[in-house]
């Protein structure tokens, strides 16, 4: 199930226009929702304004959603913002508290704590960082560092766990972080622990990638629909 928090005019090359949808009409959809069908688990991405990011956190609350993962989307890749400066503070303030797992990449953990990341020792630092703005787990993605590994490192409260595997050398990479963050929220869903959750969302990204469709001028999708032999 979907609730649609704004609406983007986009292709492959980038963002050009953003249209926001009301919180009244966010709150509207997201009790639709949540007053019909049991929800196992929820993930949020792209949020945009303060009005927004106040109504889900609210709602989570509300009915007490517990397996919350939250991708936090901040800007594109192309640079266009996705969750507006002043926004920033409310969504660590009273959203963060309330996820099961925060799957932030090397430049939104950037910007949620201020350090520049380029070893796996800074990833922990931020992770550490993060975790004390209250989420029970926190997954930095190293796509965006330099090398032939990827290196992601997760800190689940206690420990930490580093998931590596070959860099695919792909430009069809574009909706990555959105499929693996959905893809957390449906192992949970099934009731998996969040190690086992995230090795499991990646392998799935793995394949989405290996299969990313070639078209637009700019950075084509992955395809999480592709199944792999």
């Amino acid at each position: 199930m979907s609730v649609i928090t704004a609406l983007t005019a986009q292709n492959t090359t980038g963002v050009e226009s953003i249209m926001e949808i009301p919180p009244e009409f966010v709150a509207r959809q997201l009790n639709a929702v949540l007053t019909d069908i049991q929800v196992d688990a929820a993930k949020t991405g792209m949020l945009l304004t303060v009005g927004i990011v106040e109504v889900v956190a609210q709602i989570v609350r509300q009915y007490h959603i517990r397996n919350l993962v939250i991708d936090p989307v901040i800007a594109s890749t192309s640079g266009a913002s996705l969750l507006t400066q002043d926004a920033i503070g409310t969504f660590c303030r009273t959203l963060l508290p309330l996820a099961r797992v925060i799957t932030p990449n090397i430049d939104e953990a950037r910007i949620l704590t201020g350090k520049t990341m380029t070893t796996a020792g800074d990833m922990e630092e931020a992770a550490l960082q993060i975790h004390g703005m209250g989420p029970r787990s926190v997954l930095i993605k190293g796509g965006h560092m330099a090398g032939d590994e990827v290196t992601d490192i997760l800190f689940d409260g206690t420990d930490f766990s580093h998931f590596q595997s070959g860099r695919i050398h792909s430009r069809n990479t574009h909706g990555t972080g959105c499929v693996l963050s959905a893809a957390i929220t449906a192992e949970l869903a099934a009731g998996k622990g969040i190690k086992e959750a995230v090795q499991a969302a990646r392998e799935f990204v793995v394949a989405a990638i290996r299969h990313g469709l070639r078209i637009g001028h700019g950075a084509g999708p992955c395809d999480p629909l592709a199944l792999e032999n």
